[in-house]
């Protein structure tokens, strides 16, 4: 897909790989709208890619709601008259063993990272036909790949949103409209600021402007699957098909300093 002049929707947009990808789509000529819940954050995003050069339009609405469903739709519609691309990037985590953690953090995970895209998409679903080639963008995780222990609601959310882009792309065959899964591993974002988990613990960071590189790569290549990571992720998701069981011998080494890194990471 040729990234110029397309009307580019980025959930979650006002910071991290959100707003990484906004600046590397607006540079290469797209139009944008882009939604977070601060207001004070999406204004600021906004008006530092507009000084940029990039025309962007604000829209402040949550996604893990009806309305805020719905007024980002209408946000982009009044913005950019209609929409070719959708980035599902918004979410959030709560890191932890399960048993401690809450009822309310489980049910915000899931709503924010699949339950929302899923009906923001289906909302997104009749402008997106009106484009001459539309597209979907799910931004996953490399947990949802390789279920890592104290992530697991967001492991299971991010799976499913990964599945959901797969089983809607073969949907959507024949409709012009196409679906890419994104699969970032550890990226230095606000998001990741909470957990002290390193490249000894498999957490190697890399930058959020990296993952959006790599993303408008992706789209100008047609591609169904972006996992980051490099060899190490490629070798870990290899063994994880082939012999979880050495896996799990590998993580109940780290397990103890694991939950002690990520214990306070929590971005909801």
């Amino acid at each position: 897909m040729d990234i110029k002049g397309k009307r580019v929707l980025i959930t979650g947009g006002s910071s991290g790989i959100g707003f990484a990808l906004a600046a590397v789509l607006g540079h290469k000529g797209a139009r944008l709208v882009i939604t977070g819940r601060r207001a004070d954050v999406v204004m600021g995003a906004a008006a530092s890619l507009r000084k940029a050069g990039v025309e962007c339009f604000p829209v402040v609405a949550d996604v893990s709601t009806e309305a805020g469903r719905e007024a980002t739709i209408a946000g982009a519609l009044e913005g950019l008259g209609g929409i070719d691309v959708l980035v599902n990037n918004a979410g959030g985590v709560r890191a932890g063993k399960l048993e401690i953690t809450t009822e309310a953090e489980i049910r915000a995970m899931i709503e924010v990272d699949l339950v929302a895209p899923i009906l923001l998409t289906r909302l997104a679903l009749v402008h997106l036909r009106k484009s001459p080639r539309g597209l979907i963008i799910n931004v996953a995780s490399g947990i949802a790949l390789i279920g890592m222990p104290f992530y697991t609601t967001y492991a299971a959310a991010k799976a499913g949103l990964a599945r959901f882009g797969e089983a809607l792309r073969r949907e959507l065959i024949g409709d012009d409209i196409h679906v890419l899964t994104v699969y970032p591993g550890a990226t230095d974002t606000p998001m990741m600021r909470t957990s002290h988990a390193g490249p000894e613990l498999g957490f190697t960071r890399e930058s959020a402007r990296e993952v959006a590189d790599a993303i408008a790569a992706g789209i100008e290549d047609d591609a169904w699957e972006i996992i980051r990571g490099g060899e190490a992720r490629s070798q870990m998701i290899a063994l994880n098909r082939d012999d979880p069981a050495a896996l799990d011998a590998r993580i109940a080494g780290i397990k103890d300093a694991l939950a002690e890194a990520v214990r306070d990471h929590a971005a909801l």
